[in-house]
């Protein structure tokens, strides 16, 4: 009789344990996260291959609040839409600015961050960025972005040079296969214009708000309302905690939250 007691109790000991660690791995939701790599400092590949950037840092920050195994995938720009609808992951932490046109095909979350966009040519070569003084002048930009469609809508006496990556711009600015480059003012300020190849380009007239000025999100699949949520939440509480300044202040001297 009494081992038959010790038997059960083992059995209901065991059953126990196994639902704890099924509860437990129920909890932890695995979650793929798109991200390009070729956007410093917001995304860049080191030299022994490894992501890093304030993207990057954003991500592994929400994941660890949100208590879910994410893992980064590498994606190119223009694929990243189309690769998030047919699920090869599940949300884009990309720098992705929140337009109306992306909000037919993608819902986002809250902005986690909001920098203006600036020109960029070689120093006193433009006294403004306005139409009138880049008639007739190249203007290079990323192509499949807000500032494309801005380039194209407001400076139509100019030629559009689209380029694949937001790297790419300042490198055939410096290539001299255009006159002036647009692009995010972080970009091309950390990442050209106080590198050796941006030695004598400036930033041409005013900081410029496109898109709207909503920001920039982190996308997810249309309907996906419940990480939609998750995700807010949890950015809410990295701000809350001083973690989203931490990891921002690795980048930037001024604030970037938009907030």
């Amino acid at each position: 009789m009494i081992r038959t007691l010790v038997v059960a109790a083992a059995i209901a000991a065991a059953a126990f344990t196994g639902a704890s660690v099924t509860a437990a791995q129920a909890q932890t939701q695995k979650i793929r996260v798109g991200v390009e790599g070729n956007y410093p400092p917001f995304s860049m590949i080191s030299p022994d291959g490894k992501l890093g950037g304030f993207d990057i840092d954003i991500a592994n920050a929400l994941c660890k609040e949100m208590k879910a195994e994410c893992t980064m995938v590498q994606q190119e720009w223009d694929g990243m839409i189309p690769a998030l609808n047919a699920k090869k992951f599940d949300m884009i932490v990309a720098s992705m600015t929140i337009t109306e046109e992306r909000k037919k095909a993608v819902d986002f979350s809250q902005p986690y961050y909001d920098v203006p966009s600036r020109f960029v040519a070689k120093a006193g070569a433009f006294k403004d960025a306005s139409p009138e003084s880049l008639k007739g002048k190249t203007i290079i930009v990323l192509r499949n972005s807000p500032r494309a469609a801005y380039v194209q809508e407001n400076y139509k006496d100019s030629t559009t040079l689209l380029t694949a990556k937001e790297t790419d711009v300042y490198l055939e600015l410096a290539a001299g296969r255009g006159d002036i480059a647009l692009g995010s003012s972080v970009v091309s300020g950390e990442g050209f214009l106080k590198k050796p190849e941006g030695k004598g380009y400036a930033q041409v007239g005013e900081s410029l708000r496109i898109g709207q000025g909503s920001g920039v999100g982190i996308a997810v699949r249309k309907g996906d309302d419940a990480l939609r949520t998750k995700i807010d939440t949890a950015l809410k509480a990295i701000k809350a905690d001083g973690t989203y300044k931490t990891l921002a202040a690795k980048y930037f001297d001024f604030d970037v939250s938009g907030d």
